[in-house]
């Protein structure tokens, strides 16, 4: 019989070697998620979801750890930063010419990478106390990954739905690791400091926010750049400005992204200069140069029809210059109906603007 490990002393290696492979913060919590659940039920009677419609697929295991993976005792919740640096994200949001892409999706995939690290750390762990049960997950299974962060001390849910943390904003990537040890948990956060700010709701572009702390995923321009696989709705493609991949305004003015510390992985600094690229210039790009510039990146979760969607999108709010418009004349007679659609949308914004 397997000795039994001293499990403080184990919670507190964990937190060194998560520590050790990159995780800026690492916390332990259990399995009661009850409040929120409720939570989510109310977003999803709603309709706020939209398309996710995996968002309420799995019945109550997104809100029960132990239901999805049986057996499963405790959570242990690491945070990754991703910003790269200074990435002018505010200054490339105003030239409308520009294509700004969310600064999560600039450089490597993410899932991956975290993804091996959290597997790394359960080998570790493996190696200290011998087999024991566990599974891993970077936001591709049914998990609450911010109820279980806020649980396990790692920061609150914010105005915006992102999870805060004082020390480190919100740039940051989530992972779990679900093992079946009796760790000791960590006192969860369970105070909020939003307090009376409002920037988040204020200034997200579409009026995506219901509310403090409900998100419309349907107005949001994350969903609709990423997730959405219909055409964008007109009424929201102006507001959209030259946004193609995702959104950071809500993070941009959070006071508390003051604070957020550059990534230490050269993974998640910017490839191919998309951190100021044009959206003439991504417009033009072929489908072999999109699939070879966007390998292992977060990129091609939209795929090249609704990359060359979006950018259309972006081209009709630009400035009617000379690459804007013969970029979107060149797409006129594009196989797809769904760039189509769009490249005719943009084209007659520029012609009511100059009075045509």
């Amino acid at each position: 019989m397997p000795a039994i490990p001293d499990l403080p002393a184990l919670a507190h290696s964990i937190k060194a070697w998560g520590n050790e492979l990159g995780f800026a913060h690492v916390g332990i919590a259990g399995v009661d998620l009850a409040e929120h659940e409720q939570h989510l039920e109310r977003w999803l009677q709603a309709g706020y979801h939209g398309e996710m419609d995996y968002m309420g697929a799995h019945g109550s295991k997104r809100s029960h750890p132990d239901q999805l993976v049986p057996g499963t005792l405790r959570v242990v919740s690491l945070r990754m930063d991703y910003l790269p640096g200074d990435t002018r994200m505010a200054q490339q949001l105003a030239q409308p010419e520009k294509a700004y892409i969310s600064r999560y999706a600039l450089g490597r995939d993410y899932h991956k990478l975290v993804r091996k690290r959290v597997q790394h750390l359960a080998e570790r762990i493996q190696k200290e106390i011998g087999p024991f049960g566990f599974r891993a997950f970077v936001d591709s299974a049914p998990v609450l990954e911010k109820a279980i962060a806020e649980q396990a001390g790692l920061g609150w849910i914010g105005k915006n739905t992102l999870l805060l943390n004082r020390k480190a904003g919100s740039y940051f990537f989530l992972a779990e690791l679900f093992v079946d040890l009796p760790l000791p948990v960590d006192p969860p956060q369970v105070s909020e400091h939003c307090g009376r700010c409002s920037a988040c709701l204020d200034i997200c572009p579409t009026q995506a926010f219901v509310g403090p702390y409900v998100l419309d995923a349907r107005r949001c321009i994350s969903y609709l750049t990423i997730e959405l696989k219909s055409a964008i709705p007109e009424e929201l493609r102006a507001l959209i400005g030259n946004r193609v991949f995702g959104c950071d305004d809500c993070q941009i003015v959070c006071p508390w992204n003051r604070f957020a510390k550059p990534t230490a992985e050269n993974d998640f600094k910017p490839r191919h200069a998309l951190d100021s690229a044009g959206l003439a210039e991504l417009f033009m790009w072929d489908e072999k140069t999109f699939l070879d510039r966007t390998e292992g990146s977060p990129l091609r979760r939209a795929g090249y029809e609704r990359w060359l969607r979006n950018l259309a999108v972006g081209l009709g709010n630009a400035p009617s210059t000379i690459p804007v418009l013969e970029a979107l004349k060149a797409r006129v007679d594009y196989p797809s109906e769904l760039v189509r659609e769009h490249v005719e949308w943009a084209l007659k914004q520029h012609a009511l603007r100059s009075g045509r």
